[in-house]
């Protein structure tokens, strides 16, 4: 047992010293040598390797205070190493932070890391020896001193008493230089000054610093405040960082400001305008960090981050009312508030024509979790997503699509707000589809295929937590009304059939005023032979009982013969009192007048429909080549259709 201990207890020294000796081999490449495919794969190699030595190192039992302290000393080492590549300080910080529990342990830790680095301890041999310079001074000083006093005794010899009073006070300054530059010798010899710290500032140093106060920041708790030691580093490090001339520095800066601003609403408000202003300026990746952290803080805070200021007290109730009108915050704010939102979520939505294929991913998927978060409320926003979804040009973006489907999906379940947005969307959607000029990826859309989306999404079943209340109106009641009256706009319009399809999928309420509304609404909106088709699959749902579906279904699209007495004796006539009224969200109520007959359907205009002639179904490019035709003059082949 005790040789079994001391095996394990070699093995893992062993480990230690191999992973340092490793980090240290690793070489730093040039930019010459990084055009070496053979150089650049020696370096590949040799940081996978030490990535796995790192994963083992994690592995070792840290449970007992010994090995806690002698794995946090080899981790602290690998950091402070100068030539530890930027590839692995993320998973060593991270490694290091596991291992401390304490968050302010954890700052203090990564400070003193970040100080290491930044400004290491170089040793005097390693200096330049400024003694020999002040020596050669001192050298150059007495040589002088001894020329000035042998031109002194010269003018003496011939009594010219002026030159020497001047060759005199020469004399006396010379001889204070010396004295000086003696005690500058002295002083540099004592022992305290054997060691000097020097401020690095190369880029690939700030990159290793910015890393680790990156990775202490996302490890550090949410609701940890911004202390002092944070706010140094945010000062002397990231800030001047924002501005450096190097790409990958600035990136990393903006990666630790949006982090560090998720700590604290105040620094948030203080950096948001340079947020946005970088994500519209700057390069490709560096925007996209930008877009990343203003999303990020937009979910912690909301858009009240926008606003100069933030009313967060109440009027006391005891106050007088010129007080609370002097407390209540201005019109001005509130509109500059709601205009700042407007413009940020402008950008965002700009952002989603981006041709840059992960910048436009980023916006999308930070405009889907604002919307599924709660914080927006827009059916525009979400038409721009669902266009986005179905627009050729993104086809090739498997991320993109794979957000989106799965967002859609829980956004309509989550609950019945979200699918009215969705209604609400619905119209805006497809009239982009159908105005879509030629020229345009939309264009190339099936709308059908679309409108079948909107309509799945909607359903009442489709939630989480459905209400048990089937009288209650559901969402695809509104957007029965709304397609409804869209068609009663323009009958001749050729998305009147396309919405005429749509009604027979709509999952409708067990109203049955609504139900008897829409089926007697239906009647009167199109003489389309093809429409109404549609809608007599649509009205048959809407007949209570299976004798009234059956009876309509062998009567809607024959003629009626007037001269055939039995036939008229048997119509029977159900009047109710005609009438429309608008409701809320724009649902339409109708109470008219319906007829019920046997074998026998009448027209909204008293016209008999002709029997329905078999004809042979055309293919889909014939009915999309039809379609495109009758945006110009629908008329035309409607008699021809009839006739």
């Amino acid at each position: 047992c005790f040789g079994h201990d001391i095996g394990v207890e070699m093995i893992i020294y062993l480990l230690y010293s191999i992973t340092i000796l490793y980090l240290k081999a690793v070489p730093v490449l040039s930019e010459e040598q990084r055009a070496d495919f053979n150089q650049l794969e020696l370096v590949m190699t040799k940081e996978f390797i030490s990535q796995q030595l790192i994963h083992l190192i994690g592995c070792l039992d840290t449970n007992e205070e010994g090995s806690r302290k002698q794995v946090l000393a080899v981790l602290q080492e690998m950091l402070s190493l100068p030539h530890t590549p930027f590839s692995l300080v993320s998973l060593l910080t991270e490694k290091l932070l596991t291992l401390i529990p304490d968050d302010q342990r954890r700052i203090q830790c990564v400070a003193e890391i970040i100080s290491d680095v930044r400004e290491p301890i170089i040793e005097a041999s390693h200096v330049i020896d400024e003694n020999l310079s002040r020596r050669q001074q001192l050298a150059e000083v007495k040589v002088q001193i001894m020329e000035v006093k042998q031109a002194l005794e010269d003018c003496i010899s011939a009594q010219e008493f002026n030159r020497a009073a001047e060759l005199k006070d020469s004399i006396t300054e010379l001889e204070n230089r010396r004295n000086q530059i003696l005690q500058e010798i002295a002083e540099s010899n004592q022992p305290a000054d054997k060691e000097t710290r020097a401020e690095k500032n190369d880029p690939e140093t700030l990159l290793r610093c910015l890393a680790m106060f990156a990775e202490l920041l996302k490890q550090m708790n949410i609701k940890s405040r911004i202390g002092p030691t944070i706010s140094a580093l945010m000062s002397s490090l990231v800030l001047p960082s924002i501005a450096n001339a190097h790409p990958a520095v600035r990136n990393m800066a903006v990666v630790c400001l949006g982090t560090c601003a998720l700590h604290s609403m105040e620094l948030a408000k203080t950096h948001m305008v340079l947020l946005l202003q970088i994500a519209q300026l700057d390069e490709v990746r560096i925007r996209i960090s930008a877009v990343q952290a203003i999303i990020d803080l937009l979910l912690m805070f909301g858009f009240q981050l926008l606003s100069d200021t933030t009313i967060l007290h109440t009027t006391p109730a005891s106050q007088s009312p010129e007080r609370q009108e002097d407390d209540a915050p201005s019109d001005d704010k509130m509109e500059t508030q709601e205009d700042s939102a407007q413009s940020t979520l402008v950008m965002l939505s700009e952002f989603l024509d981006s041709e840059v294929t992960d910048l436009r991913t980023e916006a999308a998927e930070g405009i889907a979790k604002l919307l599924y978060t709660g914080r927006i409320a827009s059916a525009k926003m979400f038409s721009r997503l669902v266009l986005l979804w179905y627009n050729p040009v993104t086809e090739d973006d498997t991320r993109l699509r794979h957000c989106l489907g799965v967002f859609f999906q829980l956004y309509a379940r989550e609950s019945r707000a979200h699918q009215e947005v969705i209604e609400n969307s619905f119209l805006p959607t497809v009239r982009t589809l159908l105005n879509a000029p030629v020229t345009s990826p939309l264009a190339e859309v099936d709308i059908n295929n679309v409108v079948e989306l909107l309509v799945e999404l909607t359903r009442h079943s489709a939630l989480i937590k459905p209400s048990t209340n089937t009288e209650e109106a559901c969402v695809h009641d509104y957007l029965a009304a709304h397609m409804c009256g869209e068609m009663l706009k323009d009958p001749s319009a050729p998305e009147v059939r396309l919405y005429a399809k749509t009604l027979c999928n709509l999952e409708l309420s067990q109203d049955e005023t609504v139900k008897k509304d829409l089926h007697t609404l239906l009647q009167e909106l199109v003489q389309d032979r093809v429409c109404l088709r549609a809608l007599e699959k649509m009205m048959a749902q809407l007949v209570d009982s299976k004798e009234q579906a059956e009876m309509l279904s062998a009567s809607a699209l024959q003629p009626l013969d007037v001269n055939d007495g039995t036939d008229m004796n048997t119509v029977k006539h159900i009047c109710a009192t005609c009438r429309l009224t608008l409701k809320g969200n724009g649902l339409v109520s109708i109470n008219l007048c319906m007829v019920k007959k046997k074998k026998t359907f009448f027209c909204s205009d008293g016209e008999n429909v002709p029997e329905s002639v078999p004809s042979v179904r055309p293919s889909r490019r014939a009915k999309a080549a039809a379609l495109e035709k009758t945006k110009l003059d629908l008329n035309p082949l409607i008699n021809q259709e009839v006739s």
